[in-house]
């Protein structure tokens, strides 16, 4: 077993063993060549995205800068944004929705390391090597999901379609569809509902109305 299935298998692995090592390079390169472009550089961002995601839809837009750990790691639907500095430190997968949206500051963070000090300074590996090893958990966020400014989303969460996220909030726990949920550590707070239209909001929809 590589060190690669040793993440997607939520086994402990060695961050630093050279092919995994190999990977990350090349996602922080790609990942700085694209905070390096202008948004109007759209081919040339269009070229950076192929080869650092393993897979993204249609008509996506990343502000940048942006960091990717691994990139490949991370699968991404059709007409998705994602405002400044998204973080996404994929070791093990990372999978986002169609038409979902992020504001700035989004991070998600899929590694775990152990809560014992010596533990996290060194453990056997599986050759009976002394090494640095964590482990990490898969983060799947939905369809048509906000996420606002400084959300932190943690390993091993599921966030459902439809979701509303406070800004600030760290997501520790899975939210259920069409929740809207805030808080550190986020909790929900209540559904989102009809009610929430914005034909309830005549003194912003002004001039505008809603799409049938």
């Amino acid at each position: 077993m590589t060190e690669e299935e040793r993440i997607f298998n939520g086994l402990l692995f060695n961050p630093g063993h050279p092919d995994l090592r190999k990977i990350k390079a090349k996602a922080h390169r790609l990942s700085q060549q694209y905070s390096d472009t202008y948004e109007d550089q759209v081919e040339e961002r269009e070229n950076i995205l192929q080869q650092l995601l393993g897979a993204r839809g249609e008509k996506c837009f990343l502000q940048g800068p942006i960091f990717f750990h691994y990139g490949t790691h991370t699968e991404i639907g059709s007409h998705f944004f994602a405002n400044y500095n998204l973080t996404v430190q994929d070791d093990a997968r990372v999978s986002i929705g169609s038409y979902t949206s992020f504001g700035p500051n989004v991070t998600i963070v899929t590694p775990v390391h152990p809560f014992i000090a010596s533990e996290r300074r060194q453990m056997i590996d599986q050759h009976g090597q002394a090494n640095s090893l964590c482990y990490a958990k898969p983060v799947t966020i939905g369809n048509d999901v906000w996420l606002s400014a400084n959300v932190t989303v943690c390993g091993g969460v599921t966030i459902g379609d439809g979701c509303v996220i406070g800004a600030g909030s760290v997501v520790t726990q899975d939210i259920p569809s069409n929740s809207f949920a805030a808080g550190v550590p986020c909790r929900v707070i209540r559904s989102i509902t009809a009610s929430d239209s914005m034909q309830f909001k005549p003194e912003v929809l002004a001039d505008c109305r809603i799409k049938e």
